[in-house]
């Protein structure tokens, strides 16, 4: 879908009719549940992700599905604190062009915030939605611009976290570790990251090994990764082209090798597992970091109830995607800021100031409580908008994602450290 569209519950938002209530002497036809006296405005957002679009797009159609998903939930329960939720939807295209697109149409629509949404290209975006004041809440964490923007309130501490949280949870586990990354700038920052926890357990920093994304093939980096790796670990961030670069890692692993193999939620999650044999997936045994509890948690018990009960059979949106979970948090922290604003109108304007005023989040356990204030905040310049530096370990077994770890781990201080140089 290039365009966007705008989402009402497909079910009908029952009001009381002027008849109903005349008798208890209520003014005002068309006042919301739970507003005694003020007609409470629709709140309109948008959310936006790369979809089915253009030949090298990462296909996220999960994220706008989910979206739409949570709507229809809030609308049938009669709003979030009585405002109809009104959700555009737009495709990006995995492109900045598509990204800048799809700003510029909630600036038009006068959206109230941007929620929940995926997109590789942080500048082309954050910029026209900071020249409206629209705040970005709870994106994927894909661009780093979202660390660094006023107007992003983000909900888990992107890859960034991640990277920092796997060198935590392999020093535990591996003499030498094998890191293979992206040639990018993004690529750039992971061996500090990683590092930073390794030397902090007196293990040698990280073999650092460079790939191209996309590439059919990695069995140099394969080759380059095993003869260091000895009987270490071996740990790919390589986002769509993990799954390849274990696929090279394999053929040319020894029988009975003793090599231990990583990475984080992003570039491994229970999707890929399930897609490439289950319990004889050559993720087997592998070493995950992820933001969040593992998909069979129960704390994401309501969230597949409101999957089940109103995605209507919608095969896009998979509960066990971190997009989708991540969409899901973001629209929670939403329905929280309005309710607690507790106004007729909410604008984007109003929505920040409560979010820079504290407004708190509970989550159900899927991350720590989160607010924005300054004090909450990583304070480093490259992730100066990171209020939830925490991660869990995770580790396949009989195919599925278990918890390898009980609980959160805090990697906020390696986070500063990684950027101090330490």
């Amino acid at each position: 879908m290039t365009g966007w569209r705008r989402l009402s519950s497909p079910r009908t938002l029952r009001l009381p009719t002027c008849a109903a209530v005349a008798g208890a002497l209520l003014a005002g036809c068309g006042v919301l549940p739970g507003t005694p006296g003020d007609a409470r405005e629709p709140v309109t957002v948008m959310t936006w992700a790369p979809g089915a679009s253009g030949a090298e797009a990462v296909n996220r159609a999960g994220i706008p599905a989910m979206a739409r998903t949570f709507a229809a939930w809030v609308n049938e329960r009669g709003g979030i604190d009585g405002h109809e939720l009104r959700v555009l939807t737009c495709d990006e295209g995995d492109t900045a062009t598509g990204a800048s697109r799809c700003a510029r149409r909630a600036v038009d629509a006068d959206a109230a915030a941007v929620v929940g949404s995926y997109s590789r290209h942080g500048r082309a975006f954050l910029a026209p939605l900071e020249a409206a004041g629209i705040p970005y809440i709870g994106g994927y964490g894909a661009s780093a611009d979202e660390f660094t923007s006023y107007l992003s309130y983000p909900v888990n501490g992107g890859q960034p976290a991640l990277v920092a949280g796997n060198g935590e949870q392999l020093a535990a586990r591996c003499d030498r570790v094998s890191l293979v990354r992206p040639d990018s700038l993004v690529g750039d920052s992971m061996p500090g990251l990683l590092d930073s926890s390794l030397t902090r357990a007196g293990l040698p920093s990280s073999h650092d090994i460079r790939a191209q994304e996309g590439a059919t093939s990695y069995d140099a980096q394969a080759a380059e990764a095993l003869g260091h790796a000895a009987d270490g670990c071996v740990t790919a961030v390589l986002g769509g082209g993990t799954e390849t670069f274990f696929d090279s890692f394999r053929r040319l692993e020894p029988e009975g090798g003793r090599v231990r193999v990583s990475s984080v939620l992003g570039s491994i999650g229970q999707p890929l597992i399930d897609r490439t044999g289950g319990r004889n997936s050559p993720f087997e045994g592998a070493y995950v970091t992820g933001w969040y509890p593992e998909p069979g948690d129960a704390r994401w018990a309501p969230m597949r109830r409101v999957i089940g009960d109103f995605a209507f059979g919608d095969n896009r949106i998979d509960p066990q995607d971190t997009g989708v979970q991540t969409t899901w948090i973001a629209y929670t922290a939403l329905k929280a800021v309005v309710e607690a604003m507790d106004r007729p109108e909410i604008t984007a304007g109003g929505i920040s100031v409560s979010l820079n005023r504290g407004t708190e989040v509970d989550t159900g356990g899927l991350t720590p409580v989160l607010r924005w204030r300054f004090k909450d905040m990583v304070g480093t310049a490259a992730y100066s908008r990171i209020v939830n530096g925490q991660v869990t370990f995770q580790v396949v077994r009989r195919g599925r994602l278990v918890a390898e770890r009980k609980g959160f781990v805090d990697v906020t201080e390696t986070l500063v450290d990684a950027r101090r140089g330490r």
